[in-house]
């Protein structure tokens, strides 16, 4: 974060994080209470996904902000501006797979969208949100890689420097995030489809 304002630091962390929580929550309550699951028939796996899709228009004015203040502070992009869709894409896949996996367990367990607030503090303060992942690698060596299995950590960072150009791309936790986000999709997806019956018996 050497010479850039902290206040910009900061806040390109804020837009994938706030996109990734308020998809997250969204997700979780998507079905819980849904009166049209009753009415008519709609493919379910719609209702976790809808937020993680729809959110992406408060994500694209939340980086409109991002470009005034890349004006204000007078700081110009590099090249690496151009990985942005690929950590788009992995912010998505994180977000509707954990998405997937709490709204099935919100039908189940009612508990889980009373949890949620806490869960999601949890995680903002895990994720390198108001402080540089470097802290991680300068503590704890050993630990950085697998610090990249919570792909929010690969995403923010790679923000960082793909838009204020403050470090090199973390390759490391970006390539670790990305296994692990297709895990948490793939293993949200499968388990949302087997607890479709109980949802049948449920409204």
């Amino acid at each position: 974060s050497d010479g850039i304002p902290y206040s910009i630091f900061s806040y390109v962390a804020i837009v994938p994080w706030t996109y990734f929580s308020t998809s997250m929550n969204a997700s979780t309550t998507s079905i819980v209470g849904n009166s049209m699951l009753s009415k008519v028939y709609i493919p379910r796996l719609i209702f976790p996904l809808t937020p993680v899709i729809s959110n992406l228009v408060d994500f694209f004015i939340s980086f409109v902000m991002v470009g005034i203040l890349m004006l204000w502070f007078q700081i110009v992009p590099t090249w690496k501006i151009f990985f942005l869709p690929l950590l788009l894409i992995l912010m998505m896949l994180t977000a509707s797979g954990v998405g997937m996996w709490l709204s099935a367990l919100a039908i189940q367990y009612r508990d889980v969208k009373y949890m949620m607030s806490f869960a999601t503090q949890l995680l903002m303060y895990a994720a390198p949100v108001v402080w540089p992942v470097s802290l991680v690698a300068e503590r704890f060596p050993r630990l950085y890689i697998w610090y990249g299995l919570y792909p929010l950590a690969g995403v923010i960072e790679g923000f960082r420097s793909a838009i204020l150009g403050v470090n090199p791309m973390p390759w490391p936790l970006i390539g670790m995030g990305t296994i692990s986000a297709l895990l948490i999709w793939f293993s949200g997806a499968f388990y949302f489809k087997f607890k479709e019956r109980i949802f049948a018996d449920i409204f």
